[in-house]
């Protein structure tokens, strides 16, 4: 589930997270907390009332016109693709400011159902842009951007899979792309962790997919297994991590790995939840010291330089004022849905997305409170004439050589 607090976080997390045990409990009784990313049915609410993938693809796509690749193609990793909206979205700006480069295309996601989602969305991506290698791939932060395990023994179970896609039309691609389910099946497979009940997956796997008639001329952008594929143009995190993880963990884990992964010149684009929005006031109503969104983009840059120690000198960090460095966007109403009476169907959508995206676990929601919940939303929504959340940026370049 990408965007807001994408299911790609769940490799992100550290072991130890969790909920205290009670003094008196056993090692049995403690239970993984619960992870709202899990929720499948609030993340679907979440991205088809709000128009944040939107955004952020547009967001996005203003780093292209900075990068200057070099051959044999033009590389973008996405860390965390979700159902690919929004890198499908980038693909498309891509190719309208680069429509002869090659295109390598490297996409990080665990969860199966959105594989499956994303890779419906890649037909007319061929299509169009015929010289396009997609790839994606379960593997953690610190080894999907070089399709490889670090350790010895996962790298030897690596299950690597090459698809190529033939015909000339994009109901063709589409076909040969559905018929792909048993292998994502087989790829994508997850388990718990024992220590924190996120998934993990069974197997690392990567899927390397392209057009045969164009295999000539992308053989050498094709990856190949065993070797390392990073110096990437573009890389995009966006909302990679929980909020509420350290900005030491979140450089450690997520940025200091995508951020050697860059080429000269290449450029890391960073988005995450920002609060002083809206949504906030909403969760702020109902839990006044609430403060999800405690690490900002400051802290964050901060907290990855120390990570790169002497490498940072390799790197220009970007972080502008608030008043360019913050976007908004919206939850889809209609100017006649917020009055003094609003419908309940829009105020659970609302409420919904402001649980979402300032990460409210199930397990702090009172089932038998719901009035006061729908009345808080009604207010905000009638205080300000509807619901916007703010997500902030900041940019990573590599120096060049």
């Amino acid at each position: 589930m990408n965007l807001a607090r994408n299911s790609t976080a769940a490799d992100s997390r550290p072991d130890t997270a969790g909920t205290a045990a009670a003094p008196n409990a056993s090692a049995n009784d403690v239970k993984p907390p619960f992870r709202f990313y899990d929720n499948r049915q609030k993340y679907l609410a979440f991205v088809n009332t709000c128009n944040e993938k939107s955004a952020v693809a547009r967001r996005a796509a203003q780093e292209l016109s900075h990068l200057r690749p070099s051959p044999p193609a033009l590389r973008l990793f996405d860390a965390g693709m979700g159902d690919a909206t929004v890198l499908s979205r980038l693909m498309r700006s891509t190719h309208q400011l680069f429509p002869t480069v090659p295109l390598l295309v490297v996409a990080k996601e665990i969860s199966l159902e959105d594989v499956r989602l994303g890779l419906d969305k890649m037909p007319d991506r061929f299509f169009e842009h015929p010289a396009t290698v997609l790839v994606v791939t379960n593997l953690n932060y610190a080894e999907a951007p070089r399709l490889m395990p670090r350790d010895a023994q996962s790298a030897a179970a690596l299950n690597w899979q090459e698809v190529r896609l033939t015909g000339h039309s994009a109901a063709e691609y589409s076909e040969q792309i559905e018929e792909l389910d048993p292998t994502l099946g087989y790829g994508w497979q997850t388990k718990p962790s024992p220590k924190t009940g996120n998934p993990i997956h069974v197997r690392p796997s990567v899927l390397v997919i392209y057009r045969d008639d164009h295999k000539f001329l992308l053989d050498s952008v094709i990856p190949k297994p065993g070797r390392i594929s990073e110096s990437y143009d573009l890389v995009l995190a966006s909302q990679p991590w929980r909020a509420r993880m350290s900005a030491q963990f979140k450089a450690q884990k997520v940025l200091g790995p995508l951020a050697l992964s860059l080429a000269p010149n290449g450029r890391m684009l960073v988005i995450q939840s920002f609060g002083k929005d809206p949504g906030l006031e909403i969760i702020q109503r109902l839990w006044p010291n609430e403060s999800p969104f405690a690490v900002d983009r400051h802290q964050l840059i901060a907290a990855l330089k120390t990570e790169l120690g002497q490498n940072a000198k390799d790197f220009n960090f970007t972080s502008q004022p608030d008043e360019k460095a913050v976007f908004r966007y919206d939850m889809h109403t209609l100017p006649s849905e917020i009055s003094d009476r609003i419908g309940t169907s829009t105020l659970y959508a609302a409420w919904n997305a402001a649980i979402y995206v300032n990460q409210i676990e199930d397990e702090r929601l009172d089932p038998t409170n719901n009035s006061a919940y729908l009345e808080a939303t009604q207010g905000v929504l009638q205080k300000h004439g509807g619901l916007w959340f703010n997500d902030e940026t900041f940019t990573v370049t590599r120096r060049k050589l």
